[in-house]
């Protein structure tokens, strides 16, 4: 058995173990590790967006924000459609007997983990859309749901670390090209007396119509 290999089941037994011996941690962890972790990300998402809106060239910021969004959904689908079926790792406990498992079990692959590559991508995002505060609290719930996917046993240790550099890596080569099409889109809606205020803060919308103008 390759190196690698044993460690990262080495890695995995150390967390589960961990996790034996912390019962009163079972139920927030299964609780966020599941959907409420994604939910967090998506809701500082939703406000980093919104604070897009009153920052200097909002059309630009918020295609930034755009982007992180889009781009995590994106990542995530060929995380779980291509990459999971064509490495075809098997869960954990499948494979290792009498191992601590918080969640249902399912017989999907294990490689990489969507979870952790949404995590990655969505702290890559924000992180490019230069919303310094909605970066740091993205890294700090990435990374505890990509941990949590190891505590409740679902993953290996080497999923989460390759989800998390895949959804950053994907978010950031793609960035250069899909900002500028995005910042055409959003400017666009700028202009609308309707639904301008997606794009711009409607308090600061005579100043930036001057400076259009």
């Amino acid at each position: 058995m390759p190196e690698i290999v044993k460690l990262n089941r080495q890695y995995y037994r150390d967390v589960n173990h961990f996790a034996v011996s912390t019962p009163w941690a079972h139920g927030f962890m299964a609780f966020y590790s599941h959907l409420s972790g994604i939910g967090v990300l998506a809701i500082l998402l939703l406000i980093a967006w919104w604070r897009a809106r009153s920052r200097p060239k909002p059309d630009r910021q918020v295609a930034r924000v755009l982007w992180a969004a889009g781009g995590t959904a994106i990542a995530e689908g060929i995380s779980h459609y291509i990459l999971k079926p064509l490495i075809a790792e098997r869960r954990p406990y499948l494979t290792l007997a009498h191992v601590e498992v918080l969640l249902t079990r399912t017989h999907g692959f294990s490689f990489p983990s969507g979870h952790a590559t949404i995590a990655g991508a969505t702290i890559v995002g924000l992180w490019l859309s230069r919303d310094r505060l909605m970066t740091i609290l993205a890294a700090i719930a990435g990374v505890f749901l990509a941990f949590g996917r190891v505590y409740v046993g679902m993953h290996y240790p080497g999923d989460v670390v390759a989800g998390l550099i895949f959804g950053g890596l994907f978010v950031l080569i793609l960035s250069p090209a899909v900002v500028g099409p995005l910042t055409r889109f959003t400017r666009a809606i700028q202009r609308s007396s309707s639904i301008g205020w997606l794009v711009e803060s409607r308090k600061g919308t005579g100043a930036h119509a001057s400076s259009r103008a």
